[in-house]
């Protein structure tokens, strides 16, 4: 792993498989570090023949951070930062995968810098603009947690924000539930390097949002992943993404909620992400 300085902000990368293949960059969701893209899941889904890359955002794991309640970037900035990564490592063009808000980053670039994106590969996120009519809101029971008191964390208690964690992870389960040990374990990796933990469950939430994109614009081969489950950006978010981009492609998931893909579906996603990125 290395901590890229960048325009006077660093971010952490790692690189995963052989030197000079064709790159394949991960973007997390909003408050996750590159944990949740795991070490297992990038090796399997670049198989020796591609370049796997994954990074913190600002305010995550390693990379720089603002105070808590005060980010000091936008929605702009984390959206060019991929950019500025593939500059900095000598990479023209990349394969995008991107979750939620990462999905949102990555039509972002599809639509502004096209010539720098091989493939898109959009997972339980929603248009990032454009005319696509009116969607289904959050589910009720998911909504109903914002409306909770928010706990009073002692961030200088490691098995105190571990636990924090993991909770906040719960409400976004699918069906399948929530894989306790496979989730704690992932937290418990992310707290341990992260440098500010406050700033990354708060901060990407409250920065000025980016400017809108078109994603009928995009013209990358792009290919949608989303769960029937999803309890954040229902289905039909994934479905007008899908009609949205010319020629894209839609997996349907079952079982699993606003994450990025677990375990038990790899045998589906990474078959069809393998395909779809070596087309």
């Amino acid at each position: 792993m290395d901590v890229l300085e960048l325009d006077g902000v660093e971010l952490a990368v790692d690189r995963r498989g052989p030197d000079g293949a064709p790159a394949l960059l991960l973007i997390a969701g909003g408050g996750q570090s590159m944990d949740w893209w795991t070490p297992e899941f990038c090796d399997q889904l670049g198989a020796g023949e591609l370049q796997v890359i994954r990074y913190d955002h600002r305010d995550t794991g390693q990379s720089s951070t603002s105070a808590p309640g005060q980010p000091d970037y936008t929605g702009d900035d984390l959206a060019t930062d991929p950019l500025r990564i593939l500059d900095t490592l000598g990479i023209a063009d990349a394969h995008l995968v991107g979750m939620s808000m990462g999905g949102g980053i990555a039509q972002s670039i599809a639509v502004r810098a096209p010539s720098r994106v091989r493939s898109l590969t959009l997972v339980e996120t929603s248009p990032a603009g454009g005319d696509h009519g009116e969607l289904p809101p959050p589910t009720p029971e998911l909504a109903a947690t914002w409306a909770e008191p928010e706990p009073e964390i002692d961030w200088s208690d490691e098995a105190a924000v571990i636990d924090y964690r993991v909770d906040v992870e719960r409400p976004f389960a699918g069906p399948l539930g929530l894989d306790e040990a496979r989730v704690r374990a992932l937290a418990t990796r992310e707290v341990r390097r992260s440098r500010n933990m406050a700033s990354t469950m708060a901060n990407h939430f409250i920065a000025e949002p980016g400017n809108p994109v078109d994603p009928a614009e995009i013209r990358v081969p792009t290919l949608v992943l989303h769960s029937i489950d999803d309890p954040l950006f229902p289905f039909p978010h994934g479905e007008a993404l899908t009609r949205a981009i010319p020629g894209a492609r839609l997996l349907r998931l079952e079982g699993v909620g606003h994450e990025i893909p677990p375990p038990a579906v790899w045998n589906v996603v990474i078959p069809a992400l393998r395909k779809h990125l070596t087309a």
